[in-house]
């Protein structure tokens, strides 16, 4: 058991929002009861993690995408009225980090999808440093598309995978999520293929001018590993229970 308030301190010396330049606020976004024995993580606040919080009478819940972002209208009605309805009866305090749970070195996202996919990490790139460099630990792929069959198995779904040369892959940038603008960062860096999470139009024409490979894992899929590793590690710190619930989405 810990202090809510303690659980936001020790979240805060791990993660270091105040470094960061978001696109919402980082760290405890809802409060709840001040006794904490149970901690949830997910990857975003929807409503079908929070009732599954409630369900394991969780007193707090990790994420990585909170409820509030820069744009919105402040309106607190439709899914954010049902939401923060739930939150609020139950007592239950949310805490959720953005970009630092994506760049933090070990426990965070990039991190972990680097261990998932088999990475070792030489460097970072791009704008607050949230992109990551590196080489595959056990040799060389053949080709991106042997890369994106391995991270398909790896993380269980389908990847979009551009290869304008076919060339061995030697040299490799990531970084999850949304990040399809670090691309051309990634092909400055001079790296053979970038993979990440989402793949929009421009990407394809960059990637078959510049011959570097382009590979589109999931938003998702690329996400769903840091929240529970960096809650895991807190809870058992902390002495907290923990349970991590993955809502599935094919975006």
């Amino acid at each position: 058991m810990t202090e809510a308030k303690q659980l936001t301190q020790t979240l805060d010396a791990l993660l270091q929002p105040a470094r960061f330049k978001d696109y919402g606020p980082n760290g405890l976004q809802v409060q709840g009861r001040e006794k904490i024995h149970t901690l949830v993580s997910g990857v975003t606040a929807n409503k079908a993690l929070i009732e599954a919080a409630i369900d394991l009478k969780a007193d707090g819940i990790f994420v990585h995408h909170g409820l509030f972002w820069r744009g919105q209208d402040g309106c607190v009605v439709g899914w954010m009225r049902d939401r923060l309805k739930l939150l609020l009866t139950h007592d239950i305090n949310l805490w959720a980090y953005h970009l630092p749970l994506d760049a933090h070195s070990e426990w965070g996202n990039n991190a972990q999808l680097a261990k998932v996919l088999g990475f070792e990490t030489t460097g970072r790139f791009g704008d607050q440093d949230l992109g990551f460099l590196g080489h595959p630990i056990r040799g060389t792929f053949a080709n991106a598309q042997s890369l994106a069959d391995h991270a398909a198995q790896r993380l269980g779904r389908t990847v979009t995978c551009i290869d304008p040369t076919g060339r061995e892959i030697r040299q490799i940038a990531w970084c999850t999520g949304g990040a399809q603008g670090y691309f051309e960062g990634a092909i400055s860096a001079g790296v053979d293929a970038f993979v990440t999470g989402e793949i929009s139009e421009p990407q394809m024409h960059y990637a078959r001018e510049m011959g570097v490979a382009f590979l589109a894992c999931g938003h998702h899929a690329t996400e769903r590993y840091g929240a529970p590793a960096l809650a895991a590690h807190v809870a058992q710190n902390l002495g907290l229970a923990h349970h991590f619930i993955d809502i599935d989405n094919p975006a």
